[in-house]
């Protein structure tokens, strides 16, 4: 231990503990104590008089937990841009994809791609999502579909995780599209995960918990229930893509295998949200992929919140449908498409998406024994990142104690 704490002082803090009645959980004039990287005290400060330590005076300024990205495609190859342009243009998905466009473009990019390359585009994506204030980040691989491949992307998390202040959650998702030279075969190519590609995967340590795109264009309910029954044989924990653009009973799936998170969710059904309420299952809305596809149909987020199932947030931040590597954005978007309070959505950000990674006894709130992950503002409430996503105002990120610039 240390022999002194560091105490940062003269702030207003949204603590998003929901043992405080107020909203946000935000007290006025407190003090954030801090002792090897963790919040030992969150106080007023007119009871720091004989209290030990560093002091760094905030000056009023606004603290809140460190943002949660709980669902990001952050590492691939090459773009969708133009693609993007033709549907605009009034090219059919259908044939720019037979065109050899679509998903397959991007696993084609990023196989084509050096682990050196992959690295190096990450990080510019992730360095935009740390300027917002995000201190932990779920990573999916999924766009490598095959063993060496998925390695390699896995690889590149873990040397994201390793060379920046940031804390990484990487997920295995190579049940994310049949790849092309398994066309027509998809059962087998769901047999390569099951036996060689996750549990090799799993041997080498490059991912904590395991996702499928389980829908009409990528696997089937029975498909995807074999991946989380092989993954359930190993311990590890899963989530899933489900009802994003159809209803398949894919949240009852996740449910039953008491899985983190059920994410997009837009067709979910009552069913389905009873499922993830006895779960607790978290939902994690994903709002830029709605906006960017133009969709209509919503989450049930009404009867989400009357069931008291847990909503998250996240960028989804990927090249086809979610080209957005904002945070704020997302939040924006949560509030103005589907609903959300501004006060839900940064809920989505911090408590909620911490739960998701299955990280909610250390992460998304600012209380004791949490670990000392902030975003510090140069603004007056927690409404203004929300509001107006355009504008940051961070002053200063922190991560386990540790201010960055």
């Amino acid at each position: 231990m240390s022999e002194q704490p560091v105490i940062w002082h003269n702030a207003r803090i949204a603590t998003f503990d929901p043992s405080r009645p107020e909203a946000y959980g935000l007290v006025e004039h407190h003090a954030l104590i801090v002792r090897d990287g963790v919040i030992e005290a969150v106080v007023p400060e007119e009871t720091l008089t004989s209290e030990k330590g560093r002091r760094i005076d905030l000056q009023g300024r606004l603290v809140t937990p460190g943002l949660i990205d709980c669902h990001t495609h952050l590492v691939f190859g090459g773009s969708r841009a133009q693609e993007w342009e033709q549907r605009l243009n009034g090219v059919s998905y259908q044939t720019i994809s037979a065109n050899g466009g679509g998903i397959n473009s991007t696993v084609q990019a990023t196989r084509q791609a050096s682990e050196a390359q992959l690295l190096k585009i990450a990080q510019q994506r992730l360095e935009r999502l740390m300027r917002e204030g995000v201190t932990t980040i779920e990573i999916k691989s999924g766009y490598g579909l095959n063993v060496d491949n998925e390695r390699k992307m896995l690889r590149v998390v873990q040397q994201l995780a390793e060379h920046n202040t940031v804390e990484i959650s990487p997920t295995l998702l190579a049940a994310h599209a049949v790849p092309a030279e398994f066309k027509g075969r998809a059962d087998e190519y769901i047999s390569l995960i099951c036996e060689q590609l996750l549990p090799e995967l799993w041997q080498e340590g490059l991912f904590e918990a395991v996702d499928a795109f389980c829908e009409n264009v990528g696997f089937s309910p029975e498909q995807t229930e074999r991946v989380f029954a092989a993954a359930q044989c190993l311990g590890i924990p899963v989530k899933g893509h489900v009802e994003q653009l159809s209803s398949l009973g894919g949240a009852e799936l996740v449910s039953r295998y008491h899985g983190l998170s059920a994410d997009h969710i837009e067709y979910l059904s009552s069913e389905g949200v009873a499922a993830m309420a006895d779960s607790g299952t978290v939902a994690v809305l994903l709002p830029g992929a709605f906006y960017f596809l133009n969709e209509t149909q919503k989450p049930p987020v009404a009867e989400l919140r009357r069931l008291g199932v847990p909503m998250a947030v996240a960028t989804d931040y990927n090249p086809g449908t979610s080209p957005f590597a904002s945070l704020h954005l997302a939040m924006n978007m949560a509030c103005v498409k589907f609903g959300l309070t501004p006060e839900e959505a940064w809920n989505g950000v911090t408590r909620h998406a911490a739960r998701a990674l299955g990280r909610e006894k250390t992460h998304g709130q600012l209380a004791a024994g949490f670990v000392a992950d902030f975003a510090i503002w140069d603004a007056e409430h927690p409404v203004e990142m929300v509001y107006e996503p355009g504008r940051n105002p961070l002053w200063k990120r922190v991560f386990r104690g540790e201010g960055q610039a």
